[in-house]
């Protein structure tokens, strides 16, 4: 497929090619809508096999930012980043301040942050060269990392799906099976353990999943295992794409509901779930609290704000699951429909505001 098919399919605005052949630096920057507002987005910086997956990553990656911020309710559009390389041998103080200039470039159009391969470092390296950067420390003036913001969301949300389940919001003697254990998913199992749930972990990581159990008694199994692990709720909390055609049969869960950006390798997967009646909290909705912790800091950050927007992530996800109840339809399509629909709606409202034609 082409770049202009690729962009085309999914109705992106802009994607933007970068390279300094002196740093290595690689890049593509995607837009897929600032019909709300600016498009924000991490930077991920990964080693792709090639630019296509690459390219397949970033728009798809866009695309759910947009869809995230517009149910979250943000003035935000989506868009998204990619670095190809390994960041433990390529980053370096050159790339990050031309890929900041790259960022820079689009002049306020899309506004980068931290996300995998990436740090709350390379976000004050990249503002030397652009202001279009969220997510610094809160030395430098940003909110700081967003891990613990997005797994405070992954929890409320796991709250409402309970409810909606079981009649209470009540995590105890809840079993959750939690796919990866990096800064989210570390502070998610915390989260659950305060919440006295039990945990079942894994991580191809072996030395963080035995930190983590061994600072919350969770059970360990290996990566490939972790599908099968008995549990009230599953948690993909790595890369995207876990819920695939080789892992869905194998889920013995009642609900999903993650950190991963893009849990479902296509979208037919959602319907997958629902035939295997498993209620699946679309992920754009449950992770949305490291975005709205970051979309903060366009107001003057404040933490007890931003927690509070945070929290209302349990209000999204109960009317998703109440959308999708009644239009008779799965949850993630419930989602993309609410999305879908406050940026059509407000969407013309917003480009007045800053001056565009209607």
């Amino acid at each position: 497929m082409g770049v202009f098919e690729a962009i085309a399919s999914d109705t992106h605005e802009e994607v933007l090619y970068g390279h300094d052949p002196v740093s290595g630096l690689q890049a593509i920057i995607a837009i897929h809508s600032t019909a709300l507002g600016p498009a924000l987005g991490g930077t991920r910086f990964f080693s792709y096999e090639n630019e296509d997956d690459a390219l397949r990553d970033v728009l798809r990656l866009a695309k759910g930012m947009s869809y995230k911020s517009a149910a979250a309710g943000l003035d935000l559009g989506g868009g998204k980043a990619v670095i190809i390389g390994d960041p433990r041998t390529l980053r370096s103080e050159r790339l990050l301040r031309s890929f900041g200039r790259l960022v820079d470039s689009l002049g306020g159009r899309y506004v980068t942050a931290e996300d995998v391969g990436t740090t709350t470092e390379d976000m004050i390296t990249i503002s030397t060269e652009t202001e279009w950067v969220t997510g610094l420390p809160e030395a430098h003036g940003g909110s700081g990392d967003p891990s613990p913001a997005t797994a405070r969301g992954v929890l409320v949300a796991m709250r409402a799906v309970a409810e909606h389940l079981w009649g209470s919001d009540d995590l105890s003697d809840r079993t959750v099976a939690v796919q990866g254990v990096g800064k989210v998913g570390a502070s998610l199992v915390e989260r659950l353990t305060k919440a006295g749930a039990k945990t079942v972990i894994a991580d191809v990581n072996s030395e963080a999943v035995n930190s983590v159990a061994a600072a919350h008694g969770s059970v360990v199994v290996a990566p490939d295992e972790i599908f099968a692990a008995d549990c009230d709720i599953f948690a993909p909390c790595a890369l995207g794409g876990a819920i695939n055609e080789a892992t869905v049969g194998r889920l013995n869960c009642t609900a999903v509901v993650g950190a991963a950006n893009n849990q479902l390798d296509s979208e037919g997967m959602a319907g997958e779930l629902a035939a295997k009646g498993i209620l699946y909290a679309p992920d754009f909705v449950a992770n949305a609290g490291g975005i709205i912790n970051i979309a903060n800091e366009f107001t003057g950050y404040d933490w007890r704000r931003a927690a509070a927007a945070i929290d209302r992530i349990h209000d999204n996800t109960a009317r998703v699951l109440a959308t999708a109840k009644e239009r008779g339809i799965n949850p993630n399509d419930a989602a993309i429909e609410v999305a879908k629909e406050r940026i059509a709606g407000i969407g013309s409202i917003s480009l007045k505001r800053r001056g565009h034609a209607s």
